[in-house]
């Protein structure tokens, strides 16, 4: 089962990620609070290791050996911002702002748009797996050291 919590998130306001995460799905009562709360189950679905935090004051974040994505919400748009977005693949071309960028990529999915399901579980992984091998090759280099 997913971890749903960490200390300091926790710590600091007694509420865990993840029930901020739901407090603010509740409180977007349109459509982007749907869309985040979609865009959500397919993150956990596609990883259920993933781990949900709540950062820069108000951010939903998830989280497998480092950040795979945000979900901010504004006026217009529900954004999914991927870490490490211009390492990925995007066989589907889903990733549709932040392009210009060296390091992060982003979808911003507007009202009445759908989403590909199967593409951004697909996405989720591969950053979970770029996350990983990350992980292990600074592992790798620190045993070294010793």
């Amino acid at each position: 089962m997913a971890k749903a919590t960490t200390k300091s998130s926790a710590a600091e306001s007694g509420v865990s990620p993840s029930e901020q995460i739901d407090a603010r799905i509740a409180e977007l009562s349109d459509w982007r609070g749907k869309m985040l709360a979609r865009v959500r189950k397919l993150i956990k679905e596609a990883d259920p290791d993933i781990v949900e935090e709540w950062k820069w004051r108000g951010v939903p974040v998830w989280e497998h050996a480092g950040i795979i994505c945000t979900g901010e919400t504004y006026k217009a748009v529900v954004k999914l911002t991927f870490a490490k977005g211009a390492s990925l693949e995007d066989p589907t071309g889903l990733f549709n702002s932040s392009l210009d960028g060296n390091t992060r990529r982003a979808i911003d999915i507007q009202e009445g748009e759908d989403i590909d399901e199967e593409a951004l579980k697909a996405l989720v992984l591969a950053a979970v797996e770029l996350n990983l091998s990350a992980q292990a090759a600074r592992s790798g280099r620190s045993r070294k050291k010793a």
